[in-house]
This record gives structure tokens, sequence and C-alpha cells, in this order.
């Protein structure tokens, strides 16, 4: 995503995984945030979110429909930093369903409440949550229901 304050939340991100003691895998995307990588964060432009997700404890971000439902389809916990459409639409329906802390709303984005929502999204009861949404998802024939909701609207109109 692009946004005006990327150096700020970037910044705000690294603290608070030195401050948890995690490592992380930044991508940079549109947004552009070019820095150099360490040990314990590796900057990217762009990698498949069905790679990578399955690979990760938790994924911090914007909160869009495509990266909510890639988190959560892959089973781990997600923060929301929503900043704008329906990102906090989605950043509170996984807080809802308990595959995730509370969204934080990127201008009031702190080293500390990402920090708390890192240690609240690493819990037992968040962890165990988002692996059980993820397999519903993963088991979820959605492609098949797409196709009966279909069949079963194009059976009820009536064509000329």
């Amino acid at each position: 995503m692009v946004n005006r304050d990327a150096k700020r939340i970037d910044r705000i991100v690294c603290d608070a995984l030195l401050r948890t003691g995690q490592r992380g895998i930044v991508l940079s995307g549109w947004g552009g945030m070019k820095r150099h990588s360490s040990k314990d964060l590796l900057y990217l432009e762009a990698v498949p979110h069905d790679w990578l997700l399955p690979h990760c404890k938790m994924i911090i971000h914007h909160g869009w429909a495509g990266t909510t439902s890639a988190g959560l389809r892959a089973g781990i916990s997600n923060i929301v930093v929503p900043f704008t459409a329906d990102q906090p639409f989605w950043g509170r329906r996984v807080h809802a369903i308990g595959a995730g802390p509370k969204p934080i709303l990127v201008k009031k984005l702190s080293v500390e409440n990402l920090a708390e929502a890192i240690a609240e999204a690493e819990s037992k009861v968040v962890c165990e949550q988002a692996q059980a949404v993820g397999q519903k998802i993963r088991d979820e024939d959605g492609v098949g229901q797409a196709i009966a909701q279909i069949g079963l609207h194009v059976s009820k109109r009536k064509f000329l």
C-alpha cells in the first residue's frame, strides 16, 4: 500500500518487532520502502501470499479483503492496521471471529500498541482460533458453492 507516512509506519513496525523479539518480512509493494535487509528483517517488493503466509506465524497488514483472506486461509493470526476504505471493516471482522486482536487505526499506531497486539496475536487462544478458521476456509469448496448459487439463481429466472 502507498501511505504518505510509510517511513513512520516502517519505524514503528521495526521497533515493535525488536521489542517483542520477532523477525519480519516487509513487503514494500507500491509503498516503495527501500531498506537493507538484516538477519531479523527481510525487505521484499512482493511475494505470493499463498506461498509465504503458511510459513509465517502471523501477519501485520492493512486489511484489504485479499490480504485478509490470504492471512485467514493460511491459519495465522492477523493484526490489521487499517487506513482507508473497507479496511476497518475487515479488521473488525478478524477480531470478531477471534483470529486477531482489535484493529489499530494507522493514525493511532505506536510501538507500544503494536507490541501489545503482537503479544495478543501470539496467545494460544488467538493462534488456535486462527488455525481453526484457516482449516475451515481450506476445507470449503468455494468454486463449487459459487457454481451452485449461480445455478440456483439462473434456474429461478425466466428468459425470453
